[in-house]
């Protein structure tokens, strides 16, 4: 039997689906009403956070009256309502889960998108691609914590390095990467160096079965 992961941890947002566009769209948008401008220190803050981070960002740097919970609520509804309206899968991503579900290979949804969110995401994709979902709500502390990848290894019962994370931004990649996870990043806004268990393609279209399954660190016996 070939050396298959034992299960592939997707990120959501920019890469099994086209939104990480929206959430910049949203957030530049949230910007331009309290009189900021955006610029690369920000990107940081935005791509592949939490709403709670990006509002607690905008709230530092602001000066507004309206606090990190009215910021965090504007945030998250108008990125649902982006969401809603325009979801587009990833080049190859339906490809690629088609393939692990072939092979029974499991497939978990770890994002740090808001539940409802994420909610919309499966509705449109389809729920029955994935073992299991993980929204920012589902651990106390999300990326670039790797507890939301911890979460969803332990609770498929296998261990982090016998995982592969699929990621697209610098946070994403570090959460799953501190978790302990092989890591194939897919850039999607933002420059993402290779390091050690980190390999970057242009596309999912690149990814196969067999090409994960050179990332993994071999079964122990």
């Amino acid at each position: 039997m070939p050396d298959y992961p034992s299960a592939v941890l997707f990120d959501m947002d920019g890469t099994l689906v086209d939104t990480e566009h929206l959430w910049v769209e949203t957030a530049t948008e949230l910007a331009t009403e309290l009189g900021l401008t955006l610029g690369d220190a920000d990107l940081p803050e935005i791509l592949g956070q939490a709403v709670e981070h990006t509002a607690a960002h905008f709230y530092r740097i602001s000066h507004q009256a309206r606090t990190e919970a009215e910021l965090a609520t504007q945030l998250n509804d108008s990125f649902t309502a982006k969401v809603a309206a325009e979801i587009v899968p990833r080049p190859g991503a339906l490809d690629l889960l088609r393939e692990l579900r072939a092979a029974a290979v499991p497939a978990a949804l770890v994002s740090a998108s808001p539940r409802q969110v994420v909610d919309l995401v499966l509705d449109s994709l389809g729920r029955e691609w994935f073992a299991l979902t993980l929204a920012a709500e589902d651990t106390e502390v999300t990326k670039p914590d790797p507890a939301p990848y911890l979460a969803a290894a332990h609770r498929l019962g296998f261990e982090p390095a016998r995982c592969v994370a699929v990621e697209d931004t610098p946070t994403g990649v570090a959460s799953a990467h501190a978790a302990g996870c092989a890591v194939l990043a897919v850039p999607s806004s933002v420059p993402i160096a290779p390091a050690e268990r980190i390999t970057l393609l242009e596309s999912l279209t690149q990814a196969d079965l067999a090409f994960l399954s050179t990332l993994t660190a071999p079964a122990t016996a």
